[in-house]
């Protein structure tokens, strides 16, 4: 069964996202990647300020790419990340409001680079945080990387990316990961009252330096078009070697991957 976004607005001027895929932890399939796509891209000037959370304890953990059979493994799994793992993260980085991204619990992998989207992270105690690329055999894609780097600098980004540990939310507030930490029982609350502070401010001054935001970090500079050809051939290769079916597998059932290099 596919998972669900739920849409509520619990307060005037708040439209709230809920990832809902109980089954496999919130893991982002297509369903919920159009629909985050489709909502945030459809919004009126009733919406204020957005609030993403997760369902049930649980935020998301990643890509659902782990239950495809290996016949069609490279393909799918291609497919996912490029088209609506693109358009959800494209949707929330142009959307006018501000939004909230409350970690109702792990957040990994893809999940981790949606809440990044977001303008605001609040994660509750007690999870966990992570970027397990390296332990899958998959080359990130260099725009998710960028959005890595602006949020938490270079040291940090490799810390995650290339030794793969996990972190908690206490160390993810100390490099700037998350905004806040509070207790889980606490989370819907606060990410809703800074919705509601969020969407009682001036639009005009709220949407002018968002936009404004937008366009400095986009100026910071380009890659070189034959660099940038260059890491997107590393990345769709990624897709189609043994490895990445491997460390798919392995994580999945909890075992050391056991690593050809192809």
């Amino acid at each position: 069964m596919p998972g669900e976004l739920r849409l509520d607005e619990p307060a005037d001027g708040v439209l709230r996202l809920t990832i809902a895929n109980p089954e496999k932890r919130g893991a982002l399939d297509h369903t919920i990647l159009d629909a985050i796509a489709a909502t945030v891209s459809g919004i009126d000037d009733t919406v204020r300020a957005i609030v993403l959370r997760g369902h049930d304890g649980q935020f998301s953990s990643g890509y659902d790419i782990g239950d495809l059979p290996d016949d069609v493994f490279a393909e799918e799994a291609e497919k996912l990340v490029a088209h609506p793992f693109t358009g959800a993260i494209d949707a929330l980085d142009a959307c006018p409001v501000p939004t909230v991204a409350a970690l109702t619990g792990h957040t990994i992998g893809g999940g981790l680079e949606v809440t990044l989207a977001c303008d605001f992270r609040i994660a509750a105690d007690g999870i966990r945080l992570g970027m397990p690329p390296a332990k899958l055999g998959l080359v990130y894609s260099h725009t998710g990387l960028r959005r890595f780097l602006n949020a938490i600098g270079e040291p940090r980004t490799r810390q995650l990316f290339l030794l793969g540990r996990y972190i908690d939310a206490p160390t993810a507030a100390s490099w700037g990961l998350v905004h806040e930490v509070v207790d889980g029982q606490a989370l819907d609350d606060t990410a809703l009252e800074w919705a509601t502070e969020l969407a009682g401010n001036a639009p005009l001054s709220v949407r002018g330096n968002k936009r404004a935001l937008r366009a400095l970090l986009a100026a910071e500079g380009e890659l070189d078009p034959v660099v940038e050809q260059e890491l997107i051939a590393l990345r769709e290769a990624c897709f189609h070697s043994d490895d990445l079916l491997e460390g798919v597998k392995a994580f999945g059932e909890r075992r050391p991957a056991r690593w050809t290099g192809r």
